[in-house]
């Protein structure tokens, strides 16, 4: 193969809708499961929040774990533990009956946070492999080109969901999902290597173009020996680092809320059934799975045309967030289910041309711990995934539907000031700048 790194990456894509669905499939058993457990708006809200503290703490040791033992250990380990952890979330409610005082929350709540701790390596991991397999003139790409199985495995669930709910039951829907996690994982250890120098199937060629250091900008650096001195806590050393985790938050407040919430807003507002959410369910994410490799080439252009990473990474990024911004004030001012769908999947594909940015400008900036930094960042970012479902599950109960939009909108706006200050490859303990 010509250019494997190519097939890596496309893994990685499957990969990451395999482990999308599996997160957002619980949106659409949603009726079944309240009606099976009594939750009211509130406690359904804390259910799909609890999935968030797991992955937060996941993201940040991840990443540690995927520059210290290399990221196909990490790969394996998650993979097959989110997989387990998914089988178990059939069984969670009748578990915390039995176990855990009587209470079916409880239960749903330990599977939950064991699930996202699971798949909260999944992006640092991803950063990390990125920074072994890409090219520095590609990372945008690359990076992006990783990041496709979101809203591609987004659009995916719906359909998916609603399948597996129509032949079978909820609880099977669980096992077929973590089965075809695993199935995955046992390809995968056989077909990658912590690094191409490792690979059979990598050319010289190929291995030269991957470590090639022509056209390298003044800023950027390529992967080599780490720098003991540098420590996961110099991540708050940096400002652009940890701007950009602000800016980053803000995109992962909205693609987790519309992941979480989506299904249940178009059920109570627009008096939906399941046989419809198939369908509707995907409108939001079609836009954004080209946007999201768009986002990246875009990126990628820019650096090469303008030679300033902050213009192709930072400039990308505030653009985004506030048309983002402005689709999502939008939505509660119209009325018709053609205008909010069309608004929901042009704000979201806004939201995800820039999402290869904030991944990139932790590579560009410290490739050597791009799994560390990348863990950090997704640690910080990922209190949206607790946020957004559970803040959304109050406004609604007490504020309606209309507050779900406006606190969206508040997040984008802190998200985009945030970036403004982002200077990608910028390193306070280095003489060199970004331009």
């Amino acid at each position: 193969m010509r250019n494997y790194r190519y097939f890596i990456m496309g893994m990685i894509v499957f990969m990451v809708v395999v482990n999308y669905v599996d997160r957002g499939a619980i949106a659409y058993a949603q009726k079944d499961i309240i009606a099976a457990f009594g939750f009211d708006a509130a406690s359904w809200g804390a259910v799909l929040g609890y999935f968030g503290y797991g992955y937060m703490v996941g993201a940040l040791f991840g990443g540690a774990l995927a520059d210290r033992k290399g990221p196909k250990f990490v790969w394996i380990l998650a993979g097959l533990a989110w997989s387990v952890f998914e089988i178990a979330t059939a069984y969670a409610g009748e578990i915390g009956l039995a176990l855990f005082g009587g209470s079916a929350l409880a239960g749903f709540a330990v599977f939950r946070i064991l699930f996202g701790l699971a798949e909260g390596p999944t992006f640092s991991t991803i950063n990390r492999t990125m920074a072994n397999w890409a090219a520095p003139k590609e990372r945008g790409f690359a990076v992006a080109l990783g990041l496709l199985g979101t809203p591609l495995g987004a659009l995916l669930t719906a359909p998916v969901a609603v399948a597996l709910l129509s032949i079978t039951n909820w609880k099977m829907m669980f096992i077929i999902l973590g089965v075809i996690g695993i199935i995955w994982v046992i390809i995968w250890a056989k077909v990658f290597t912590n690094l191409p120098e490792d690979h059979p199937k990598v050319s010289k060629e190929e291995l030269a173009e991957i470590r090639s250091k022509a056209d390298l900008l003044e800023n950027e650096k390529t992967v080599g020996a780490a720098d003991p001195n540098v420590k996961w806590y110099h991540f708050f050393r940096n400002p652009t680092l940890v701007f950009n985790t602000i800016g980053y938050f803000s995109f992962q407040y909205v693609n987790f809320l519309l992941l979480t919430w989506t299904p249940k807003y178009l059920q109570d507002v627009f008096n939906f059934q399941l046989s419809a959410l198939w369908y509707l369910g995907m409108i939001p994410w079609v836009g954004a799975c080209f946007t999201v490799l768009l986002g990246g080439k875009i990126s990628d252009a820019l650096r090469r045309k303008t030679g300033n990473l902050r213009i192709a990474r930072s400039g990308l990024a505030v653009v985004s967030l506030f048309l983002t911004a402005i689709c999502f004030l939008l939505i509660p001012v119209v009325d018709s289910i053609v205008a909010v769908m069309a608004l929901m999947a042009i704000g979201n594909a806004f939201n995800f041309l820039p999402n290869s940015v904030y991944w990139s400008v932790i590579i560009d900036t410290e490739p050597d711990r791009a799994g560390t930094f990348g863990g950090v960042t997704h640690f910080f970012t990922n209190i949206a995934t607790i946020v957004a479902p559970t803040l959304t599950g109050f406004l609604v109960a007490h504020y309606g539907y209309t507050s779900m939009f406006t606190a969206a909108v508040v997040a984008v706006v802190v998200g985009m000031l945030a970036m403004l200050f982002v200077k990608p490859g910028h390193n306070p303990s280095n003489t060199k700048t970004a331009s």
